[in-house]
């Protein structure tokens, strides 16, 4: 028989002074039986720091292998923002560039990023549509320490800084970006 996800509900509030976007999200979130809480609030953040009306989830790691975790796309169809998570591969990163106008990897995972990343990085330096983020593992554990069935959080962005919050403890993530976009030309 097959395990079945876990759902979480969130009521989250975004105060984003980087990007003036102010908004508050009510959110379903699966949890994949393989999926640790860890990743799961990795994928909170990355929603977090793109937030917009049409940001959406996809079915995760049940979804078919032509569809990001996360992403944004136009009424027409066309993927503005392409959401992946871990330490991919560059054939999986070469196939979302392709198909999204941007693509963002956010890593975690402690001591393996920077090894993982020694060898990846000169391949994925091609691809200007793609960010690669890492988010310290501190700050993924204390993240994880947040969660809960039902989840109401505060969060705040300035200057790069980002404060997660709910009831009774704060967390403060500092994302460090290993590959920034590229501006063309």
């Amino acid at each position: 028989m097959a395990l079945k996800a876990t759902v979480f509900k969130v009521q989250l509030q975004i105060a984003d002074m980087d990007r003036n976007y102010y908004q508050d999200h009510s959110l379903t979130l699966a949890q994949h039986p393989s999926e640790n809480d860890e990743r799961m609030m990795v994928r909170l953040l990355a929603f977090i720091i793109n937030a917009s009306e049409t940001l959406t989830f996809t079915k995760g790691l049940s979804a078919e292998e032509d569809q990001a975790e996360l992403w944004d796309c136009d009424l027409t169809g066309n993927i503005n923002l392409w959401v992946e998570f871990g330490q991919s591969d560059e054939k999986w990163l070469r196939k979302a560039c392709g198909r999204a106008r941007q693509v963002q990897l956010f890593c975690y995972g402690g001591r393996s990023v920077p090894v993982w990343w020694k060898n990846i990085e000169p391949a994925l330096q091609r691809y200007q549509n793609l960010q690669v983020t890492d988010i310290p593992e501190t700050a993924v554990k204390e993240m994880a320490a947040l969660v809960n069935r039902t989840m109401q959080l505060q969060c705040n962005i300035s200057e790069g800084q980002i404060w997660l919050s709910d009831a009774s403890q704060s967390v403060l993530i500092e994302p460090v970006v290993l590959k920034p976009l590229q501006q063309p030309g």
